[in-house]
């Protein structure tokens, strides 16, 4: 079997298709793995948090199920942060689950989860015991592109950009179900 050598011209084309595709590439695909975007999307959370004067508190390793601790006053928040890029039909997935082998996550271990919509540059701060209660919800669509074709495919949309909720107590987060 024979090797084929690139001319120089096939050598430059195939650096200049190269150099296209990376220039196309987003810069949330840069990331070499789903935990670095994570931490990246952790600090774009408490950077947000944090410019409308929330403290912030963030737990030390990976051994908490909430990623981010936010204190209101005497209030303090479990936050779990998640992010997407999946584009499904017509809008993002988003999955609530943990990304580790560990059991799915509980209403005594979070209180709200702050979903980033990456493409859409959109936040979503829901809270836990919709996903956590009786029935519970590993995923949700997310940031509609265009309208559902039927039904509430897009339930989740009033909770876009609800920086509210972060000034609501453990009791009344709880208060939400689905």
């Amino acid at each position: 079997m024979t090797t084929h050598e690139p001319t120089p011209q096939e050598g430059e084309l195939v650096s200049s298709v190269r150099r296209a595709l990376e220039k196309k590439m987003e810069y949330w695909d840069k990331f070499a793995t789903f935990k670095q975007r994570g931490e990246w999307v952790e600090l774009q959370f408490m950077t947000e948090a944090a410019r409308r004067q929330f403290g912030i508190c963030k737990p030390w390793g990976d051994s908490r199920a909430y990623d981010v601790g936010i204190e209101n006053g005497p209030t303090f928040l479990r936050v779990q942060v998640k992010s997407t890029t999946y584009k499904k039909g017509r809008g993002y997935w988003c999955g609530f689950r943990p990304n580790s082998s560990r059991n799915r996550y509980t209403v005594k271990q979070l209180d709200l989860f702050a979903a980033y919509v990456i493409p859409a540059n959109a936040w979503y701060l829901i809270p836990a015991a919709l996903f956590l209660g009786p029935r519970h919800i590993d995923g949700a669509m997310l940031s509609p592109i265009a309208l559902p074709l039927k039904g509430n495919g897009f339930q989740y949309e009033h909770f876009r950009e609800a920086w509210g909720l972060l000034t609501k107590n453990r009791k009344q987060l709880h208060g939400y179900r689905s």
